[in-house]
């Protein structure tokens, strides 16, 4: 993996500034962002003549199996590869067309059985995603962590050497008789004792709180620090973190980043990857709190990954049992009240048996000690809201305050082991509160940890979640308001097959809802989309990704640094504003002009090389391989103006014959509204 480049090749990259371009250019911008401002749904009307055509599918043997009549086969393959996928390849929609949708679909929703062994060997340039959590805090420490780690080896090498010297020491005295009762120095006892109060004062360790910045922006990344490594000012620059395989915490972010669009871009298991991305945003974990940049590894491949097509309830037990979100929520900190009492109750009684049995006195009761009182741990309330109300019922689920309380109550205990060496789940029954609890009517007293199980049984068994995960997939991947009779058809399925993800899925595929045309390109890429979606339309041979994850940073979601545990919203409104836009067409622009570093695009090779001399033909070719031939008749209009733009025709002075850029061309329509459409 290629990681740094010499500044002079830096210099040739530079990313085109919009706000540099001619007033003519600026005009494209202006225009593009009227339309998608104002324009959020694509009306059938807007679509070229020949998109138009063949709208109803008889019989075609690429769509045998689906309830498609509304979509022509094209159409319908594009939909898929946009919603179930992160956008179609050069190639894909053919390959597509002759394996037949249905089946391609019926593969990608059991991704075990599609190869992708090219995938894994891409991944193996980032270490850290199969580093255990323990591994990660030892090898990527915070700076003063890693202060002490030298300052503990050091001192654990002198204790070596003084051991080996008293031991020559013992040899040579006992070699001349020396007097018996002479005795070792005193290094190896003192030795213990540092140790010990060092490990010690380890385990006793709590996680440092989350240190926030407050800029503004997106509400959804407030707190983002200015100097995090996925959101950069200059995508081309290389950070710190990660510029020479450095040891810095942050590395561990920044692979994550990385690998995240390692896979999108390349896997052949797409569907499995959006799953991916839709769920660790339902479940959402922010990097930027302390410890949680350690565990977010392990988050995602061991709670989210394996369970994206499975059980919703395991899912939930899994991100429940998961130091990440116990720290994220702190119900690592969560504790009965009365727990501190109780333990100090229980001392005391073995104290007075102790004593009554061999007739010790009764020592003197010790004064009260505020600092104790103060640190004593108390119920946190944070993770049983947010388990009702984003990860199950929804905040219409009809739960009440005083059902927040007891589901807390029932989490107690759920707490994290050694969170700064090797951060396991553990339940500490001493911190749970053993007595009755009553969760939406019913009461919950099995016991232990078992408490905490039974709430989460009752969850998800419960219709309101039915409802709102339904709701949620529906709005992800239909439109951003589904038709209610869809969500309500995938809410029986999801409690019929005891909340089996895979087929709450197929319901929804299966529908004609899904292959309307009120759902054909409905939705609004998120940055995240848009930026591999763009990569992926081009061909583009990505080999360093971080640029990429900083463009996601830069237009305004960057990763695994949402805050709020909503996560990041799916809602066109949220990405449609002047600024935003603005940037995707300057990530268009630096993407197919071939301006972004690590990453190489061949527009040539898919437009034709002899287009560069024809600028009508280099954008017709462009709308069509782009956008299916399906731009309104406004980007058409749009578009065909700037065909005389000095940045479009490259020419000398001196020589007459004008050579178009076929770049310009293919980052104007990768910038037009309807590529930012899904």
């Amino acid at each position: 993996m290629r990681l740094q480049e010499s500044p002079a090749s830096l210099v040739n990259q530079r990313i085109p500034e919009i706000s540099t371009t001619p007033r003519s250019f600026l005009a494209v911008i202006l225009s593009f962002v009227c339309v998608l401002s104002l324009g959020i749904e694509l009306p059938a009307s807007a679509a070229n003549a020949p998109a138009a055509k063949d709208k109803k599918p008889k019989n075609d043997p690429a769509l045998k199996g689906l309830p498609i009549t509304e979509l022509s086969p094209d159409e319908a393959i594009l939909h898929a590869l946009n919603r179930l996928a992160y956008g179609p390849r050069p190639g894909d929609v053919e390959r597509v067309r002759q394996t037949g949708l249905a089946k391609w679909i019926e593969q990608q929703l059991n991704p075990n059985s599609i190869d992708d062994r090219a995938l894994d060997a891409r991944l193996a340039d980032y270490p850290t995603l199969r580093m255990s959590t323990a591994k990660l805090i030892d090898e990527y420490p915070q700076p003063k962590q890693a202060e002490k780690q030298a300052e503990k080896r050091a001192q654990v090498q002198a204790q070596q050497e003084q051991r080996r010297s008293d031991a020559a020491a013992e040899t040579v005295a006992r070699d001349m008789q020396a007097s018996q009762g002479q005795t070792k120095g005193g290094g190896d006892a003192e030795g213990v004792q540092q140790n010990t109060a060092h490990a010690k004062q380890e385990m006793s360790d709590a996680p440092a709180p989350m240190k926030q910045e407050q800029p503004e922006g997106n509400p959804a990344t407030k707190g983002l620090g200015k100097r995090d490594v996925l959101g950069g000012a200059d995508p081309n620059n290389v950070p710190r973190a990660i510029a020479d395989d450095s040891k810095r915490p942050q590395r561990v972010v920044a692979e994550l980043g990385m690998a995240k669009v390692t896979r999108a871009i390349y896997s052949e298991r797409q569907f499995q990857q959006v799953m991916d991305d839709f769920w660790f945003n339902h479940f959402n974990v922010f990097a930027g709190k302390g410890e949680d940049r350690y565990y977010l590894t392990s988050y995602e491949r061991d709670v989210i990954q394996p369970h994206v097509f499975g059980k919703f309830k395991d899912l939930v037990t899994a991100t429940a049992k998961s130091p990440a979100m116990l720290f994220y929520l702190d119900n690592f900190l969560s504790a009965d009240p009365r727990a501190a009492q109780r333990q100090a109750a229980e001392r005391a009684a073995r104290q007075r048996w102790r004593r009554g049995r061999f007739g010790w006195p009764a020592p003197p009761r010790p004064a009260g000690n505020p600092q104790a009182k103060k640190n004593e741990r108390g119920l946190n309330e944070n993770y049983g809201r947010e388990l009702m109300e984003l990860h199950t019922l929804g905040v219409d689920g009809g739960y009440t305050q005083k059902d927040v309380t007891e589901v807390a109550r029932c989490f107690t205990g759920w707490t994290i082991d050694k969170p700064r060496q090797y951060a396991d789940f553990k339940f500490d029954d001493r911190l749970h509160d053993p007595e009755p609890k009553y969760v939406l009517g019913k009461k919950i007293h099995a016991g232990g940890m078992k408490d905490g199980e039974q709430v989460i049984d009752l969850l998800v068994h419960h219709p309101s979640t039915a409802k709102f995960i339904s709701t949620k997939l529906a709005r992800r991947f239909v439109s951003d308001n589904p038709p209610p009779a869809l969500v309500s058809r995938m809410a029986e399925t999801f409690k019929s097959s005891d909340g089996d993800i895979k087929a709450v899925l197929h319901t929804m595929i299966w529908s004609p809802e899904f292959w309307s045309q009120e759902s054909y390109h409905a939705k609004i890429k998120t940055p995240f989309e848009l930026v591999v979606s763009a990569v992926r339309a081009l061909g583009t041979d990505v080999d360093t990704p971080m640029p990429l994850v900083q463009w996601v940073g830069r237009i305004g979601e960057p990763l695994y640094q949402c805050q709020p545990p909503t996560g990041y919203s799916d809602k066109a409104e949220t990405w449609v504003n002047t600024g935003a836009l603005l940037n995707r067409l300057n990530y268009a622009l630096a993407l197919a002009g071939n301006k972004m570093r690590g990453a190489r695009t061949d527009v040539a090779s898919l437009l034709g090389v002899d287009s560069t001399a024809e600028p009508k033909l280099a954008l017709d070719r462009a709308v069509q391989v782009f956008l299916g031939g399906q731009a309104g008749p406004t980007t058409v209009e749009t578009l065909e103006k700037q065909l005389d733009n000095p940045q479009v025709l490259q020419a000398k002075l001196d020589d007459v014959r004008k050579q178009v850029d076929l770049g310009v061309v293919a980052g104007l329509v990768l910038g037009a509204p309807e590529f930012q459409r899904r």
